[in-house]
């Protein structure tokens, strides 16, 4: 538990709610989400409370979002950059085209580049910044093929969060 968050201005600690709100925000900007995004994910999450560990559900919808797993693989320096490569439809997912930077990816999903896609200069770089490149554990990366296989979803450690999610979690249940 993060104690002592300082105003900028004034050196007073922020409110309950102010330290919330900015976990909120940093999460938000972190994972480059809209507002109602993010707040549907919180939903669905708290809406699932017998499937297992909120947090840990929390984080594998944000993690398991396909822009953010071609991100982890190492295909774009940001996660901005990455949601923009899946919008142009440079990525297939299970040999189908996908252009929606939401799409929700699974255990055994392969992910790779359109073939059209590999010849440009993007995809020339990433693979020359992917020969030194360790994926997570919970990706399978062929950097020979650019093939992404999801082995599985990440636990709460393999994702360490830079947030308090349940600061988030009470944020949404006002």
């Amino acid at each position: 538990m993060q104690k002592g968050i300082m105003r900028k201005r004034r050196g007073t600690p922020l409110s309950e709610y102010g330290r919330q709100l900015q976990q909120k925000q940093d999460l938000r900007s972190q994972y480059n989400l809209a507002e109602n995004q993010l707040k549907n994910y919180v939903q669905e999450t708290l809406g699932e409370a017998g499937k297992g560990d909120p947090q840990e559900l929390f984080l594998q919808k944000l993690e398991g979002r396909l822009d953010n797993v071609v991100f982890r693989a190492g295909f774009a320096p940001s996660r901005k950059q990455a949601r923009q490569m899946v919008s142009h439809g440079h990525f297939l997912v299970n040999g189908r085209k996908v252009d929606v930077p939401s799409f929700q990816v699974k255990k055994g999903d392969v992910i790779s580049p359109r073939p059209s896609s590999r010849e440009r200069t993007l995809f020339k770089n990433a693979q020359l910044s992917l020969k030194k490149y360790e994926a997570p554990s919970w990706l399978q990366l062929d950097k020979e093929k650019l093939e992404i296989a999801v082995q599985q979803l990440p636990t709460l450690a393999e994702a360490a969060p830079s947030v308090e999610i349940p600061l988030i979690f009470e944020f949404y249940s006002r």
